[in-house]
């Protein structure tokens, strides 16, 4: 029997069960296939699809546009708007709802993209808040799955900020689906309490461990994941120096991947990164703090255990699936389509 997550909001990984989780990733390994060979069966044909920026994106508003494009819909990136300004969230919601069949919200607080779903009546995805990053978790785990062939009895270790968006995020996914976690960061940065809780009572049932450490020799032991992000997150670009200080010690560089004793370990991070110093940011931390490549080295980024440009890639298809379960009128029939296909 098929799942069916028709009508369905995406607001965090905690509201999706490891089985509708693994068809999400299952769905975009079909569509992934389907883009590779020229495929598309507008499975959003006839659909308007709304997107509301408060921060900055590459990959995030890339791979909602043209996943909503490859599948036939008509995508408004909705810029200079009335929204949060001199129109509540809650008006907005109810207008969107009323022209488009589907929202996507990326911005600041996970309780505008809960009223957007409570007020619009329809789908509402989750591109980024301050909490969670759900979307990036789906595309790390079908990065991982892609490389290993599957998810079971996997580690990953996030090292740095483990109690950023990104970082909540693949905790939960990873508690969802069995595989062991690491957060591995000092103290000053550990997790949120409720949402550690939360993860820790999943990998319970699922049999998986999660564990937050400040040692990194315990805590990367192992793994066949090291996942990291940007020391700095969206609107705190003035504790820099205080980020330095703290996770300096935890850059991820040749020395970090060998204490994970394996020599299969990837390298994933949800980008942007400051492994050199090709940016206006990143040339200003060099020039104010002497240091040219900060969460990872360039080495290491640009190595053969290096997926992050998979990782990138991996978000359209990822998207694409999740908004045709949620939006399509048809949403299996792809299924149908490629077994046929193939």
């Amino acid at each position: 029997m098929m799942i069916n997550l028709k009508g369905r909001n995406f607001l965090t990984l905690l509201d999706y069960s490891p089985e509708e989780i693994r068809y999400l990733l299952d769905y975009a390994t079909i569509l992934k296939e389907n883009k590779k060979h020229g495929r598309t069966f507008d499975l959003l044909k006839g659909k308007n699809i709304v997107l509301l920026f408060e921060k900055t994106s590459t990959r995030t508003r890339s791979a909602f546009e043209v996943a909503g494009y490859d599948e036939g819909a008509h995508v408004t990136f909705l810029s200079n708007s009335q929204f949060g300004k001199k129109e509540s969230v809650e008006d907005t919601a109810k207008v969107l709802g009323r022209i488009y069949d589907g929202i996507e919200f990326r911005g600041n607080k996970q309780e505008t993209v809960n009223i957007l779903a409570e007020e619009s009546g329809v789908p509402v995805w989750n591109g980024l808040t301050d909490e969670y990053h759900p979307t990036q978790a789906l595309a790390d785990l079908l990065t991982i799955q892609e490389h290993f062939g599957n998810l079971k009895h996997k580690k990953v270790a996030f090292v740095g900020d483990t109690r950023n968006n990104v970082a909540n995020s693949l905790m939960i996914a990873c508690a969802k689906l069995g595989i062991d976690y690491a957060g591995v960061g000092p103290e000053e940065l550990s997790p949120d309490k409720k949402i550690l809780e939360q993860a820790k009572k999943i990998a319970t049932e699922s049999g998986s461990e999660i564990i937050i450490t400040s040692d990194i020799a315990k805590g990367v032991e192992n793994a066949d994941v090291i996942y990291t992000d940007i020391w700095v997150s969206m609107g705190e670009e003035d504790k820099i120096a205080e980020r330095i200080n703290l996770l300096l010690d935890y850059q991820v560089n040749q020395d970090l991947m060998d204490k994970t004793g394996k020599d299969t370990t990837i390298f994933l991070h949800c980008l942007p990164s400051f492994h050199d110093n090709k940016t206006t940011f990143a040339q200003m931390v060099e020039d104010k703090f002497g240091i040219s490549e900060m969460e990872v080295t360039d080495e290491i980024f640009n190595s053969d255990q290096s997926l992050v440009f998979d990782q990138a890639e991996n978000r359209l298809h990822t998207i694409k699936a999740l908004i045709c379960a949620t939006l399509a009128e048809e949403p299996n029939r792809i299924f149908e389509k490629y077994e046929k296909t193939n």
